[in-house]
Formats: C-alpha cells, structure tokens, sequence
C-alpha cells in the first residue's frame, strides 16, 4: 500500500514538471488616433513566449491585422484578420513577426512580435519596406537584441 501510494506521488510530480507553463494573453489595439500620431496600433513591439497568443483588436473601424510578407520565422503561417474584426493569433514558432494593418500600412501602421529567441532577426532586416514603415520597423528591430 505504501509503494503505491509513492509510485502515485512520484507519478503526479512528474505529471506536473512536464506540463506546460500557462500561456498568457496579450491585445494590441488598432487605432485612428494614437499615443504618437493617426493610424497606429498602440503597443508596436510585443514580446511573448512560445505559446502566447495576442489578439489584434479594432478600436475604431476600418482596420484590419496581417502578417508583413517576408517577415516571419521559416514555417510559421501568416495570418490575416477581416476588415473591422479582432483577430486572435497563437504563436507557436520562436522569431520575428512583422504586421500591419493593410489599409493604413503607408501611414507607417505596423509593428513587431517578438515570440521568444528572435532567430530569423537578419531575415526580417532584411525586408524591404517603403518610407515610412521602413522607417518605424527599423527601428523596433534595432532596439531587438
């Protein structure tokens, strides 16, 4: 009686060191106006873990979240919400994904996640973007070590 009731303790510890830390929720909002201008999410750099999910909320209408070609880890799917509707994105491969909103992506509406160890960092530099999202992507990925 004894033994089994180790064998079951030694069981659910092992049971319990194998799960999975609980993944954790994030929103970013889609924006007309702003903390620093029109037309912008308002976090553009998010990082989160293996798992994660975040979702790509409209605040105001006419804004939509997709994945920026080029800019996603080797066999990560890209992603794309419809017009006006949130989009909730589980990001299961390490890396850097650009995304922006397709409407106002000359208006420089983009950003990054950042999902654990940023491997395909050359990659997404690699990128070539026109004006101002060149300029606003740029710079979030300087500040990724």
């Amino acid at each position: 009686m004894r033994n089994s009731v180790l064998m079951g303790a030694v069981a659910a510890i092992a049971l319990f060191a194998q799960a999975p830390a609980s993944a954790s929720s994030y929103t970013v909002k889609m924006l007309n106006n702003g903390p620093t201008g029109m037309m912008q999410f308002d976090t553009s750099l998010v990082r989160v873990k293996l798992g994660d999910t975040v979702t790509f909320e409209p605040s105001d209408l006419g804004h939509n979240a997709e994945t920026i070609p080029g800019m996603l880890p080797a066999g990560a799917e890209p992603f794309k919400g419809q017009m006006s509707k949130p989009l909730t994105v589980k990001f299961t491969k390490p890396g850097v994904y650009g995304f922006r909103c397709m409407p106002h992506f000359s208006m420089g509406m983009v950003g990054l996640v950042v999902v654990g160890n940023p491997v395909n960092l050359a990659e997404a530099k690699a990128v070539s973007l026109p004006g101002r999202p060149k300029q606003i992507i740029s710079g979030l990925l300087a500040s990724i070590k």
